[in-house]
This record gives C-alpha cells, structure tokens and sequence, in this order.
C-alpha cells in the first residue's frame, strides 16, 4: 500500500513538472499562492478597485480555513491583483505577449489576506449576499449557518476568540455544505445538510444584532445527505436541490405543501453539485460520484440533454460561466478542472484532437496536486477563476484567449437552445 501511494505521489509530481512547463502557452494570467490551510471555499467578490494610473486591479476573494483543530480558523478577504494588459480584450491579429502574467509565489505580492475574522471550527462554505456583497453566510463544522458583515469586522485578528456573527442560523442537526443567496429577493438563503434537510432562512427577520434565528420553512423530502441547493436565477421563487439519494429535485415557494414539484433519479451515483444557467432559464447543470456533469432542460426531465464525460473521479462541484450561456466548468476529486463549450458539440475533429477529449472540452487546468475543493468565476473579467484545493492552494487564472476564441467563429451564434445540445 505504501509502495502504491509512492507511485501515486509520482506520478502527481510529474504530472505537475509538465503542467508548470507548459503554463506559457496555456495562461494569459496564473497566479498560485500557497496557504497555511487548506481552503474548501472560494468565491470571487463582485468590487473592483482601478488605483489610479496602476496597471492593475485589485480584485477580492472569500476564502476559509481548515485547520487541524488546534488551531484558529478565519473567515478571510483575499485582495487579488489582476494585470491590465493581459485583462484588456486583444484585438484581432494581436500578437501574445512574448512573456505572459503567471507566476508562483513572486516576490511582489499579487495576493494579499486583507481581513480575517477568527471563526469557531472550520468553514465548509461561505457565499456572500448578491444584494450587499459584504453580508457573507457560512456553513460551519456543527451545523450552524453564520452570517458576517465583514465590514464590521477588524482587518487584523486582534483576539483568538472566536469573532461573534451578525446573525446565527439555527436549523440544522449536522453539518453541511449547500448555500445559495437568492439573486432576485434580499435575504432570502437556501442552506442543506447531512441531517437531510434543506433549510429557508430570512435573515432581514433578524430583530437585532447578534440574534438567533430559526428557518422560515425545512424541506425534508431527500432520504439522505442534501449535498447542494441553488436558486433559479430567473425565477426568485424556484429552487433545485440534489442529493445521496441520487436525486434532484426542484421546489416552489408558492405551493403550499413544501412537496417538489419535480422529482428524478438523475445519476448513478451521489449527485454532489448543480446550477442554474443565468443566461437561459430552461439549463440545469448537475454532476455526481459517477463522474459525470449532466446537462437538463427543466420542461423535460425524464432525459438528459447531454452527458460530459471525461473526469476520472467524483465531480464535486458544476458551475456555470458569467459572460457565456454555452460555457461551464467542473471540478473534480481527480484534481482537474475542466471548461465546457457546449457550442462546440459535434465539431469536426482530426484524430489527434480527438484523442484529447470531445470537442466541447475546451481546457484542462492540471495545477493542483490534491483534489479540487471549490472554484469560483470572477464575475468581472472575462474566464478568469479561482480554485482552491487540498494542496492548501490558492490559483487564479485566465485561459490564454488564443485557446478560447480559436475557432469560436465557427460555432456562432453562441446562444444556444436546450434542444440543440
């Protein structure tokens, strides 16, 4: 067994030595930073700050920590800064610049830890409010969902206990990992559970600082692990929830007997993440222990419209792109992340593209040695991403354009119609 994890180990690192070589021609941007800790949660702040006649950007992130226990966790605000030569669209027949942005740990520091709140036991999540962006919850190790004003919060951790939330969420037996804000009501907060349960949270009916609040409604319809929720991005009243049970299910506020209004066995497995698509209120994107990310038109889910196979391990999260309806990524326990362009199935291929995957397997990012733990779109700059992963790493980076826009002509128009996939 040992001699087994050895030759795993090696083969990682050698899988990294010619991942790092290649870097050039892959990014137009890289940044890793090590962390102390490893973080299982990163998402990408919507602010920008232009400073000036700086040539960059400061950017923020949300990250949190998973200590060994002893010691203190922190909710943090990374500040990123992100190039303005390499953000900047380049226009048709421009040359790449001879020596791209990407780098390991530079001297100069391109991410800094610009606030840490001391936080009780590890953050499984943490998703800030679309409405407020410095309103983050938190999906905690006991069960509690934890909301902060970070704003309200000192920059510095000036005590090692534990910093009080502006609201504490009281619902859940065990802990869990599915959070989503409600993009079309304020406040509104969807949280699941390994208890089975999924849990509507009002935190605007919080009467006063620090206070306790309980659901407004409990699902409990999943007979197992509620693994991820999400709100419909159209629609502020429907949501979808998947599950152990290898099931989604998708919910109405308006109906009455906290019943889903659609119920499927969905995958072969632990179905771990899923997502709407904001672009197109018809897409549903979900991906499972059965290593496959499942693409759904929601008028009929008897069927899946598409199945994008080619990870090797579980895919523990789906997302889809702000900028594109055709372009999604999925991270997985086989630590890749992969970025679908559904606009390229049934493309043409010569046999040696077609020995690197299908057509719409638009990259492969390979820079993490141990398995994906989250990943994050920014919102603002065009495919850039941030992804962390048990390797206690932090990477931000940006698809060399010539890899996206190769042969995007051919494939318009991008939009897309579900039926078409």
């Amino acid at each position: 067994e040992e001699q087994q994890e050895e030759i795993e180990d090696q083969i990682i690192n050698d899988e990294y030595k010619i991942w790092k070589k290649n870097t050039p021609f892959l990014y137009d941007f890289l940044l890793t930073k090590g962390l102390t800790w490893p973080s299982l949660t990163v998402q990408w702040l919507p602010c920008v700050e232009a400073p000036g006649s700086a040539d960059y950007s400061i950017h923020k992130l949300i990250l949190g920590t998973h200590t060994s226990g002893n010691e203190q966790n922190c909710l943090m605000i990374v500040q990123a800064r992100l190039p303005n030569t390499i953000i900047d669209s380049k226009p048709e027949g421009a040359e790449k610049p001879k020596e791209p942005t990407y780098g390991f740990d530079s001297k100069e520091q391109k991410a800094t830890i610009e606030t840490q709140i001391p936080y009780a036991g590890e953050i499984n999540r943490a998703r800030y409010m679309p409405q407020q962006y410095n309103i983050i919850a938190t999906q905690s190790g006991n069960g509690e969902v934890r909301v902060y004003d970070y704003f309200k919060h000192p920059t510095k951790v000036e005590s090692t206990e534990p910093a009080k939330p502006e609201v504490t969420l009281s619902g859940h037996s065990k802990e869990g990992y599915g959070l989503s804000w409600n993009p079309n009501k304020k406040g509104l907060l969807l949280s699941s559970s390994c208890d089975g349960s999924i849990c509507l949270w009002n935190i605007e009916s919080a009467s006063e600082l620090y206070s306790t609040i309980h659901p407004s409604s409990t699902y409990t319809e999943h007979t197992g692990v509620v693994n991820d929720v999400a709100w419909h991005k159209h629609h502020g009243e429907i949501f979808g929830s998947v599950g152990d049970d290898k099931k989604i299910m998708l919910w109405d506020l308006r109906k009455e007997s906290k019943k889903p209004t659609h119920k499927i066995d969905a995958h072969f497995g632990e179905i771990l993440s899923l997502d709407f698509n904001p672009f197109n209120e018809y897409l549903l994107a979900t991906s499972g222990a059965d290593k496959i990310v499942s693409i759904w038109d929601v008028r009929n889910l008897g069927t899946p419209q598409r199945h994008l196979k080619q990870h090797q391990d579980e895919v523990s999260s789906v997302l889809w792109s702000p900028f594109s309806e055709c372009v999604l990524s999925s991270a997985s326990q086989d630590r890749r992340i992969f970025i679908w362009d559904l606009s390229k199935i049934g493309k043409e291929q010569t046999p040696e593209e077609a020995a690197e995957g299908p057509p719409e397997l638009l990259f492969v990012h390979g820079g993490h040695t141990s398995k994906i733990t989250d990943m994050s779109w920014n919102p603002n700059e065009d495919l850039v991403m941030a992804s962390t992963a048990d390797d206690n790493v932090l990477q931000i980076w940006q698809i060399a354009s010539e890899i996206y826009y190769e042969g995007l002509a051919e494939t318009e128009p991008a939009k897309m119609k579900p039926q078409s996939i």
